[in-house]
């Protein structure tokens, strides 16, 4: 397997980034719920009606994306062409759309 360049981590992450921005943005806009998402750089941070957060950060020493959600924290490494859990090998997008949907209280999911 060959490692990602740090321009290639930067460029993956920033589109994984925007592209959870721009779902949260959609989910709002069409009255899914009531989600409120803010970004600093390598971090995005997702509010839901209760209060809680998910947050996605870039881990860029490790070239890595961790998840944070109330079920804990879950860390993804760039394999096979996709974001994977670096423990079990679930793509992100299946991980971030169980604990999405589980903070919602609503099936959520992250559009292709």
């Amino acid at each position: 397997m060959a490692s990602l360049t740090d321009f290639e981590y930067h460029r993956l992450t920033d589109s994984l980034l925007r592209r959870i921005e721009a779902q949260a943005d959609a989910w709002l806009q069409d009255d899914v719920i009531d989600i409120d998402a803010q970004r600093t750089g390598g971090l995005l941070e997702l509010s839901f009606p209760d209060r809680s957060k998910l947050v996605v950060n870039t881990q860029p020493p490790l070239h890595e994306v961790w998840l944070a959600s109330k079920a804990g924290g879950f860390h993804f490494a760039w394999r096979e062409g996709d974001w994977r859990d670096t423990k079990t090998g679930t793509p992100f997008e299946a991980v971030f759309n169980e604990q999405a949907s589980l903070q919602a209280g609503r099936s959520l999911r992250l559009s292709a």
